[in-house]
C-alpha cells in the first residue's frame, strides 16, 4: 500500500478504502494488495449528528464540509470502500456513533459523485435487520439497539441520495452505489472472536434443540473477497447486498471454535432467558442488547435468504471453519 507520490507524474490510486485501519478496511486493503492493485488507505473525517431521521442526514450531507475535500481526495479513483463506522453495539446512542454510521455514507456518496467515481461500496450490517428469522436484501428492518439504527439509517440515506439531485455533478450511475451487508463477521485476532472461542471451549457452550439451525457467522476472507468482486463487477449491483452464508450451523461454529461438541437446551428454556434479558436491558437503556443478540445468534442462529451473490457467481471459498480454528489454536 503507498500513498500517491508528490510532483505531475504521480499515479493516482485506483481504490480508496476509508476506515483502512480496522478490522474489515485492514482485509480489504490486505486482499487488494494481493490481487496488486493500487490502494490507498484514508482516514475518514469525524463527524456527529444529531439528526434522527435519514431526510435530515441527507440535507445536513449537502452542507458538510467534508464533502469537497473528500472529492478531492477521490479525484482520479475508480472505486471508493467505506469501511469506516463506529462497531459499538453495546453502546447507547451518541452524535458520535450517528455521525459515523448514518452521516458519513451521504458525505462520501456526495463526494464519490462530485469526483466521477466509478462505484461505491458501502459496509453496511446485517443487524439492521434484527431479530428476524430469515436475513436478506430487502428494504425491510428491524432495527434493535442503538449500533443497528445508526447503520439502517446509513442505509437509508444512500436510497435517498439515488433519487435525489442533492449535490450531483454526475457519476455514480443507478447500480454503482452499493450496502453490503456484513453478517457477524470473525477474524483470528477480533476481540469477539476470541471471546468467542473462550464460550465454546466453556461449559457455557450450548444450542437451541436439535442445533441445527443455520448461522450467519462468517469469515473476514470471504467478506473481504466478496467487496473486492462485488465492486469489480462488470454490470449494475443491487444496492443492498448481502454477505453470502458460510454453510455451518450453530453446533458446527460452536464445534469448530471450542473443539467439542455444545449442550442442546430445550427451545422454551432459550426463549425464556432471552426474553428475561432483554426486558432487563431495556431497563438499562439497552445497554445489554449487544451481549444477549450473539446469545441469541449462538443460540438460534439465523438464516439468510440465496441473493444476489449466488445469482451472479460470486460465492467466496468458505473459511470460517478455519478461522475460528486458528482462533482457538491461538489461545491455547
Amino acid at each position: 500500500m503507498s500513498a500517491p507520490s508528490d510532483g505531475p507524474h504521480r499515479k493516482l490510486p485506483r481504490w480508496i478504502v476509508l476506515g483502512a485501519s480496522g478490522f474489515v478496511g485492514s482485509a480489504i486493503v490486505a486482499e487488494l494488495l494481493r490481487r496488486g492493485e493500487h490502494v490507498m488507505a484514508m482516514a475518514a473525517p469525524r463527524l456527529s449528528s444529531d439528526a434522527s431521521n435519514a431526510a435530515a442526514l441527507v440535507a445536513e450531507a449537502a452542507h458538510s464540509p467534508a464533502v469537497d475535500s473528500l472529492a478531492e481526495a477521490f479525484s482520479g479513483a475508480e472505486f471508493v470502500i467505506n469501511a469506516a463506522g463506529l462497531a459499538t453495539p453495546a453502546e447507547g446512542s451518541s452524535p458520535a456513533m450517528m455521525g459515523a454510521n448514518g452521516l458519513l455514507p451521504a458525505v462520501i456518496t456526495l463526494a464519490a459523485r462530485q469526483a466521477g467515481v466509478r462505484r461505491f461500496v458501502h459496509l453496511s450490517s446485517a443487524s439492521v435487520q434484527g431479530h428476524r428469522r430469515m436475513i436478506d436484501e430487502s428494504g425491510q428492518r428491524a432495527p434493535f439497539s442503538a449500533y443497528s439504527r445508526t447503520k439502517a439509517l446509513g442505509e437509508e440515506v444512500l436510497e435517498l441520495l439515488a433519487t435525489a439531485e442533492v449535490g450531483s455533478t454526475g457519476g455514480l450511475a443507478p447500480g454503482n452505489v452499493v450496502s453490503i451487508r456484513a453478517t457477524s463477521v470473525q477474524g483470528p485476532c477480533r476481540p469477539t472472536t476470541r471471546s468467542l472461542v473462550k464460550v465454546a471451549s466453556s461449559a457455557l457452550a450450548s444450542v437451541a434443540a436439535p442445533g441445527t439451525a443455520p448461522t450467519p457467522v462468517s469469515s473476514i476472507d470471504a467478506l473481504a473477497w466478496f467487496v473486492v468482486q462485488s465492486a469489480l463487477f462488470t454490470g449494475p449491483v443491487p444496492p443492498l447486498v448481502l454477505q453470502p452464508w458460510e454453510g455451518l450451523s450453530v453446533s458446527e461454529v460452536l464445534r469448530a471454535a471450542g473443539g467439542r461438541a455444545p449442550v442442546r437446551l430445550p427451545k422454551w428454556f432459550c426463549h425464556g432467558v432471552l426474553s428475561a434479558g432483554y426486558f432487563i436491558s431495556r431497563m438499562l437503556g439497552e445497554r445489554l442488547h449487544g451481549p444477549i443478540r450473539r446469545v441469541e445468534l449462538m443460540w438460534f442462529g439465523q438464516g439468510q435468504e440465496p441473493g444476489w451473490a449466488e445469482s451472479a457467481g460470486l460465492i467466496p471459498t468458505p473459511a470460517i471453519a478455519h478461522v475460528l480454528e486458528q482462533a482457538r489454536l491461538s489461545l491455547r
